[in-house]
């Protein structure tokens, strides 16, 4: 047994942490940082310490407050990251049956839980195929008597997940289709293992219908669609894959993040066609779309976007700023167009700053255009008197300036 004393192990202690996260997210970091750093020079030692952090962490977090997601999420992101130092290092069977014991017990005393999401990666961990047969062995029937009770939807075995990672990773395909089939569930969680599993097979189209029959009430139709998408691109199949799949795939968290992800998934799709599509999938929300447009260089569509519905007064008047002297024209407009919905009531806790922002781009791009400044001012002041709602608020703010 390894001698090495690992730094975060006492920070790690059972009850550790109060209820704020914001502590016991730096020490996961730190844990990972040290578990990397000596992962680098010896891989043995670096599972070590990975297996010691995951036996640490439930109980160390037991009070820690995670209804923001903030923690939840870092934890899986650490697992995310421990997997492959886990399952990288070439070690003896008997070692690595060890190492999956210690990860096992660690999962059954997980009660909040905090790493339920390590049994998805439990064939991986595995690493050699006759050890995931010997583990499906042991757990394939506890799932059957799980699944199979009258009252199975109130019995939950927490190595459902790790069953079917181990019977797809000892290629025991046709047994884990037959598990799904034999089981209760219809969720997509389950069911996107038989999808692993038919692909492993060479049956791809039937892959696809067994993705998309599992859409239905309470299911992530979005991870229905990006399994979906996955097997028509492997295929070749883009232009179906595209029309099929990927608006709903690749939802970011912004709508210029959906426009990169679609953008760097489809090469081939022309930019101007790809943002049609996306303003069609979202009627009413034309001005969301705004910085996608400017970011592809589709200037006169992102002003006609900003003209036709709100836009973010902020976004315009930064687009107004960037572009005050290479694109003026295009910054006059977006400038316009920010004073327009600021004067509209639109934009989140607007203050006179804000107006000030945009008229101040306005005037930079409006030199560089090389329009004389009285003519963008008069425009300002019928902007102005077109938004009686908010009249008083413009000409208040503005009133020195555009009196000069």
């Amino acid at each position: 047994m390894s001698t090495y004393k690992w730094q975060f192990a006492s920070r790690f202690r059972r009850n550790a942490f109060g209820w704020k996260s914001d502590l016991p997210i730096r020490r996961i970091k730190e844990a990972l940082t040290e578990i990397r750093k000596v992962a680098r020079n010896d891989p043995i030692l670096g599972a070590e310490g990975a297996i010691t952090l995951l036996e640490k962490l439930s109980a160390a977090l037991m009070h820690v407050d995670s209804s923001s997601g903030a923690l939840g999420s870092m934890v899986n992101s650490a697992i995310d990251s421990l997997v492959p130092i886990l399952s990288t290092p070439t070690v003896s069977k008997d070692i690595r049956t060890r190492w999956l014991n210690r990860l096992w017990d660690a999962i059954q005393e997980d009660e909040m839980p905090y790493i339920e999401y390590l049994a998805e990666f439990w064939g991986e961990l595995c690493v050699m195929p006759e050890l995931a047969s010997d583990w499906s062995d042991q757990l394939l029937p506890l799932v059957e008597q799980s699944w199979g009770s009258r009252n199975a939807s109130h019995v939950f075995f927490k190595g459902s997940s790790a069953c079917l990672s181990a019977l797809l990773a000892a290629g025991r395909y046709e047994e884990l289709l037959t598990l799904l089939e034999q089981g209760r569930t219809g969720m997509w969680h389950y069911r996107r293992w038989g999808v692993k599993a038919l692909l492993a097979l060479g049956r791809k189209s039937e892959a696809l219908r067994y993705a998309e029959s599992s859409r239905g009430l309470n299911q992530p139709d979005w991870l229905i669609s990006q399994a979906c998408e996955e097997i028509l691109l492997s295929s070749g199949m883009h232009a179906e894959a595209y029309s099929r799949y990927a608006i709903e795939a690749n939802q970011g968290t912004t709508n210029l993040a959906t426009f990169r992800a679609i953008a760097k998934k489809y090469p081939a799709m022309p930019a101007a066609e790809l943002l049609r599509d996306l303003v069609a999938s979202q009627p009413g929300n034309e001005g969301k779309w705004f910085a996608a447009a400017k970011e592809a260089g589709l200037f006169t569509e992102a002003i006609e976007l900003a003209t036709r519905r709100p836009t973010d007064p902020r976004t315009l008047t930064r687009a107004a700023r960037d572009f005050a002297v290479d694109r003026p024209d295009f910054a006059i407009a977006a400038g316009m167009a920010a004073l327009r919905w600021i004067g509209a009531g639109h934009g989140y806790e607007i203050t006179g700053a804000d107006v000030t922002d945009a008229y101040d781009a306005l005037m930079r791009a409006s030199h560089s255009a090389g329009i004389g400044e009285q003519k963008v001012k008069s425009q300002i002041r019928e902007l102005i008197d077109g938004q009686p709602a908010h009249r008083d608020f413009l000409q208040k703010v503005l009133l020195h300036r555009l009196a000069s």
